[in-house]
Parts: C-alpha cells; sequence; structure tokens
C-alpha cells in the first residue's frame, strides 16, 4: 500500500491511487514525428479544431509562444481542462501532445485526428 500522507513519486507498474474517485479525470499524451516544421498558426488551429474533435468548450483561444531552441508551443483553456501542444525542430521535428480533462472524450479520435493533422511518419499515444 502507497503512504499518501506525504508527497509520492509514483512509477509504473504501481497504481496511482484515486484522491477524488467523484471527479472524472482523463489524460492521454500524443507525441509523434513529421517532415515539415510546425508553424505557429498549425499550434493554433490544431488546438481550436482538436477543442471540436472531443467536443470541448474552449474559455480561451489558444495562445503560442517561440522558443529559438526547441520550436513552437500552444496551449488552450477548455471548461474541462485543456492541452499543452510542444513542437521540436532540433534534434528531430517531432511533437508532444499533453491533454487532461475533466470530460470524457475518445482518445482514439483524439490519436486519429492529430495523426492526420500533422502528416506525421510516426505517431504514438499513452492514455492514463
Amino acid at each position: 500500500m502507497i503512504d499518501i500522507t506525504s508527497p509520492q513519486l509514483i512509477l509504473e507498474p504501481a497504481e496511482l491511487p484515486d484522491l477524488a474517485p467523484m471527479i472524472h479525470r482523463q489524460r492521454l499524451v500524443i507525441e509523434g514525428r513529421v517532415d515539415h516544421a510546425i508553424t505557429a498558426e498549425m499550434v493554433s488551429t490544431y488546438l481550436t479544431e482538436l477543442s471540436d474533435v472531443l467536443e470541448m468548450t474552449t474559455l480561451l483561444e489558444p495562445t503560442t509562444h517561440r522558443s529559438d531552441a526547441y520550436g513552437w508551443a500552444g496551449w488552450i483553456h477548455w471548461e474541462t481542462s485543456g492541452a499543452h501542444f510542444y513542437a521540436w525542430e532540433q534534434p528531430l521535428r517531432f511533437f508532444s501532445v499533453d491533454i487532461y480533462t475533466c470530460k470524457a472524450f475518445n482518445a482514439l479520435d483524439a490519436l486519429d485526428f492529430t495523426a492526420d493533422f500533422f502528416d506525421t511518419s510516426a505517431c504514438v499515444a499513452k492514455a492514463f
């Protein structure tokens, strides 16, 4: 049994204790490789359209920021949480999306939409 009275880093394969079973929480990380650079406009459009695919209510339109060392990042705020997006240009063209919601959504819809939107050469996801 895990002691939840002090902060704990849970490493697989241990199960994370559910401290709030009455609140739905869903997380999905999607990562992919692309053959093209990802632009700010692509990040904003992707996050907006992802909202529609997952039937989320947008509270704050996507915001983006560029790191000269890595590439574009973006975030969207939904009524039921939100999503973060990170794109690398070096050492390879790669992206990572972190979706966290308190509303159920179809993870396969998110994965399929993401792979199609970015025309990925490889794309994987992990739900937890």
